[in-house]
Parts: C-alpha cells; sequence; structure tokens
C-alpha cells in the first residue's frame, strides 16, 4: 500500500533537496534529526493502532486515494459493522485495522481500473465510562463483649444474673444468691448448661452436700449456666 507521505521520500531524494535549496550542513543536521524524530513517532503510532482491535462506537477514518469524493469517517455501529460506498457492510468490530482496510480493498477493487489504495486509520476511541465506585459498606459496630456470667433463680434469697469474679461452684453461687428461701426443694437443686447444640441438666443435693453424705453435686459452674431451685412439695 502506498502512503503519499513527504516523510516517505527516499533519502537521496531529500538530501538532494536540501542541497538545491541552498542551505548548509547545520541546517542539514537539524532536517536528520526532525526526519528521525518524525519517523520513530510514526513507527509507535503505527504500531498501537496495529495491535489495536475495533469495538462498537470508535470512529474510523478511511481514505481512497483514487477517489477523494470517497474519503470519510465512518462510525462502528452496535452491532460492528460499517456501512461505505460501493462496498456495502463490513464487519469491522473485533478486526484490527490492517484487517478492514484489507477487506475494503478486496470489495473496492472491481470497482476501479487502475491499483487501489486504501488506508483505514483510527481517529477516535470510544471511551467506555468508568463506573463509580460502589459507597463504602458501613462496618457493623461489634456486639459489646459478654461478661461471663450464670443465672439462678426459683427459691432463692436474690434471684438473677450474677458475673464471676473468681472460680464459683453451685454452693457458693446460691450464697451470692442470699441463700435458700424457706419453701426450696433443696434436695432437688438443678443446674442446667448448654453443651454444643444439647441442654444437659446436673442435679445437686444441697442436704446431702451440707451434711457430707454427697460432695459429688457441687460443680464448677460455667458461663451461662442457670441454677434452678424448685419449690418443695406439700409432704416434702
Amino acid at each position: 500500500m502506498t502512503n503519499p507521505n513527504p516523510c516517505a521520500k527516499d533519502g537521496k531524494t531529500i538530501f538532494k533537496y536540501v542541497l538545491k535549496a541552498g542551505l548548509n550542513m547545520s541546517w542539514l543536521k537539524i532536517w536528520v534529526r526532525v526526519l528521525m524524530v518524525a519517523a520513530i513517532a510514526l513507527v509507535s503510532v503505527t504500531g498501537v493502532q496495529a495491535a489495536y482491535r475495533v469495538k462498537p462506537g470508535d470512529v474510523l477514518e478511511i481514505l481512497v486515494y483514487q477517489d477523494e469524493k470517497l474519503n470519510r469517517q465512518v462510525v462502528v455501529a452496535p452491532d460492528g459493522r460499517i456501512s461505505f460506498p460501493l462496498a456495502g457492510h463490513i464487519q469491522a468490530g473485533g478486526q484490527s485495522l490492517e484487517v478492514i482496510e484489507a477487506n475494503l480493498t478486496r470489495l473496492l477493487k472491481p470497482k476501479f481500473a487502475d491499483a487501489l489504495d486504501v488506508t483505514v486509520l483510527l481517529a477516535s476511541i470510544k471511551e467506555i465510562p468508568i463506573p463509580p465506585e460502589p459507597p463504602p459498606v458501613p462496618e457493623k459496630p461489634l456486639p459489646p463483649p459478654i461478661d461471663p456470667s450464670f443465672y439462678i433463680t426459683g427459691e432463692v434469697a436474690k434471684p438473677g444474673q450474677y458475673f464471676f469474679k473468681t472460680r464459683t461452684n453451685v454452693l457458693q453461687a446460691i450464697s451470692m444468691a442470699g441463700g435458700l428461701g424457706l419453701f426450696a426443694a433443696d434436695q432437688r437443686v438443678v443446674i442446667r448448661r448448654k453443651e454444643g447444640n444439647q441442654e444437659v441438666l446436673y442435679e445437686f443435693n444441697y442436704d446431702a452436700f451440707v451434711a457430707g453424705k454427697d460432695l459429688s453435686g457441687n460443680m464448677r459452674l460455667h458461663t451461662g449456666d442457670v441454677i434452678i431451685v424448685p419449690e418443695r412439695g406439700l409432704f416434702e
């Protein structure tokens, strides 16, 4: 493909032109540097465009050197196609500029008697809007720490929740609650404890412990334990 760019002239031709113009060697050096910078920039842009894949919304500039009336800019449609006179609709989305250029040349060539030169350039790229960042998710406040505690209910002087200050057993817990009430079934004290997904009941015979007959029931309490002191029956 021929590109009518003055930068593409043969180096000898440029040198002869400079000599005819009567320029001295210092100006010649300046010309050479300018041409080198232009060549580097041209190679860089060409490399980027060669690697680019066209997408819907991009604008292409199409130049047909044999018929300037065909020169125009076209927008790539949402379906990835472009429309061009004498060529109809062709696929551009996902294609490189070189492939689009080759396809256009193939479709237009039968319409021209002479050799055909077609150039496809990337005029502008559709900017993809960057979605706004989502608002930060507010952090959930941490639940207040749970102080280790147990509960005692039923026939005691002061039922309620009690907090551990040190290791506490059942007898000490009853003492913290003011002792057993007058109608307490002191032989049927129950400790209810959650172990895993189950609740387990432990019995404590207050009378037997005080009398020294059974010391096994005075267990150490855990956080969440509930001591239940039932009311004694009529004939207890």
